[in-house]
């Protein structure tokens, strides 16, 4: 049985205004299972929320910090925490 698990990732770098939060929203369907958000900060980091399976969490995490994302990733700051739900799919604040 997977556990259910909830990341919290901060992603810094040249994020913003290159489909960032588009392309997180897309490989999060892709992954499957998944529901949350990523979100723009205002000091140009993005914020990405999932909830789900523990390796289709891990599996994202690994994306954002591939050289597959759009932009560039500098670095990626991430909490593990139990899930919260409420999530209504995978959406782009």
């Amino acid at each position: 049985m997977s556990e259910d698990v909830r990341l919290v990732a901060w992603v810094r770098g040249h994020v913003q205004g290159v489909g960032f939060r588009w392309f997180t929203r897309a490989k999060a369907l892709e992954i499957g299972g998944l529901s949350g958000f990523a979100l723009n900060l205002g000091d140009g980091r993005v914020q990405v929320v999932a909830e789900g399976p523990r390796k289709g969490c891990e599996g994202l995490l690994e994306w954002l910090r591939s050289d597959d994302t759009p932009g560039r990733v500098d670095g990626v700051t991430e909490i593990w925490d139990t899930p919260r739900g409420g999530y209504d799919g995978f959406a782009i604040r």
